[in-house]
């Protein structure tokens, strides 16, 4: 922890401020997990020791439910897995991913002494649960969880107070955090990471989503069990860091609403409180300096929030032929009223171009994300993890739709803010800078000869040399702070 220290904030408790000067990309803070397991939805299809998906694992021959790679992966998590792997078979089935990973969260103290990490700032009992702020069904779910868990510790393992599991069940619920897989695209656990809840903890009331400013600290990212925050811009000693938890494209009431709901506390930064850039994410087509009229677009928004609903109802079921059909009725209304900004037009821009991508639509789903990254550009701040993702996938698209120009220019401004975002040892940033190098070799081809150009990539595509993800899911990098 050299590069930052805890101070007092005075009238809002703990913070954390750099120790010396950093700039943007640079790792501010480093560690491993504590403890992790696996979602439940996701048991049989990720490594339970290195995170990864693998189409063929082997399962534990003991307690039937740990999945790894192979028999090293298998060997290296044996310390964690042991006692877990004999608690559930002493209790028959498996508990929830949230009571799991509080067990092993025990059995490490247990065995450690309550020694949390070599560079422990904080203690388990120091961290936040928020009991006390959940919601009635919320608490019913923690009452089940502590009873499910009494049950499934071992009578031979040292005992705990309720109010001890108590508290960790609620530490896991607003402080855990989302594991990914190797490609770091999507969640497939969530961990603890002590000093990182110190760092959480200790800036809720003074928060700013991470592109708000560059001197932000960004949203944590991880590959499989190691997490790292990175600086979006030049940091001078001194100087409080600050953390993202929301998504920048939701309007200053509806972050502040969603951060009281999710993470209890009231965010009082500068953009919320003075709304920036909300006039942009709602804004309206003008016309010869005339707007619209007030109930055209107030209609129009009700429209575009309904259409919202129905469009995420069809994805869930997999009914992307219904997405589409629905995203075009809503984009033909909302295109001659909406700017480019509106983040209504914007969430359907994104929706279609990830589901037209995948029907294979690819100059249509092209078309859209264009319009899409072009409204995130004048909506998120520079150096954005969902701006650089964003990009990657739309200069992915162009690609596929043989606009060549278009996808490496979009590839190499991918690269750029990934490079600080992620850094340059990531999956997705290697990815990246093979995608910029395959499609620098195409532009030139192009320039030199259009027909052998196209000849050539017509017989690569067979190859699929780049590809978008399977099947539309929901982003994970927009929420990395994981709720239950």
């Amino acid at each position: 922890m050299e590069n930052m220290e805890v101070f007092d904030v005075p009238g809002k408790g703990r913070g954390l401020r750099a120790t010396k000067e950093m700039w943007a990309g640079d790792v501010l803070f480093a560690e491993p997990s504590f403890a992790a397991v696996v979602f439940d939805s996701l048991a049989e299809q990720v490594c339970h020791n290195c995170f990864r998906r693998q189409p063929k694992l082997h399962r534990c021959g003991q307690c039937k439910f740990a999945q790894y790679c192979n028999r090293t992966c298998q060997r290296a998590a044996w310390e964690e897995h042991k006692q877990e792997c004999a608690a559930i078979k002493a209790y028959g089935k498996v508990p929830n991913e949230n009571i799991r990973l509080a067990a092993r969260i025990l059995w490490c103290l247990d065995k450690d002494g309550g020694v949390m990490s070599d560079n422990q700032l904080t203690s388990l009992d120091a961290l936040e649960n928020h009991i006390s702020d959940m919601l009635e069904d919320d608490l019913k779910d923690l009452k089940i969880d502590i009873h499910n868990f009494l049950d499934y510790w071992p009578h031979n393992s040292r005992q705990h107070k309720v109010e001890e599991i108590s508290h960790l069940l609620g530490v896991i619920n607003c402080n855990g955090f989302s594991m990914s897989d190797q490609r770091g695209l999507n969640a497939v656990g969530v961990g603890l990471f002590p000093n990182l809840c110190l760092y959480v903890a200790a800036i809720k009331v003074l928060v700013f989503v991470l592109s708000f400013s560059q001197t932000a600290v960004n949203t944590l990212f991880h590959t499989q069990r190691r997490i790292e925050l990175r600086a979006l811009g030049k940091i001078s000693a001194g100087e409080e860091l600050t953390v993202a938890y929301v998504d920048f494209l939701n309007v200053s009431a509806d972050r502040r609403r969603l951060l009281k709901e999710q993470y209890f506390f009231d965010c009082t930064c500068k953009h919320c409180t003075e709304h920036i850039k909300d006039d942009l994410m709602m804004a309206v087509k003008e016309v010869d300096g005339k707007k619209p009229p007030e109930d055209e677009v107030k209609e129009l928004t009700e429209y575009s929030l309904k259409m919202l609903e129905k469009i995420e109802k069809a994805r869930t079921e997999a009914n992307y032929h219904e997405v589409v059909k629905t995203c075009r009725e809503c984009l033909e209304k909302q295109e001659p009223v909406l700017a480019d900004t509106h983040i209504y037009m914007l969430r359907v821009l994104s929706t279609a171009s990830e589901v037209t991508a995948y029907l294979q639509f690819t100059e249509e789903s092209a078309g859209y994300a264009r319009k899409m990254v072009d409204g995130y550009m004048k909506l998120y701040y520079p150096n954005n993890a969902a701006l650089g993702m964003a990009t990657m996938r739309a200069g992915v698209t162009h690609w596929q739709a043989g606009l060549i120009e278009v996808a490496h220019s979009m590839i190499c401004k991918a690269y750029a803010i990934l490079m600080v975002t992620h850094g340059p040892t990531h999956p997705i940033t290697k990815d990246l800078e093979a995608m910029r190098t395959q499609t620098e070799m195409e532009l030139r081809l192009f320039h030199q000869n259009e027909y052998v150009y196209h000849s050539m990539r017509e017989a690569a595509l067979k190859n699929q040399p780049m590809s978008m993800r399977a099947e539309p899911v929901e982003e994970g990098i927009k929420n990395l702070f994981r709720r239950k």
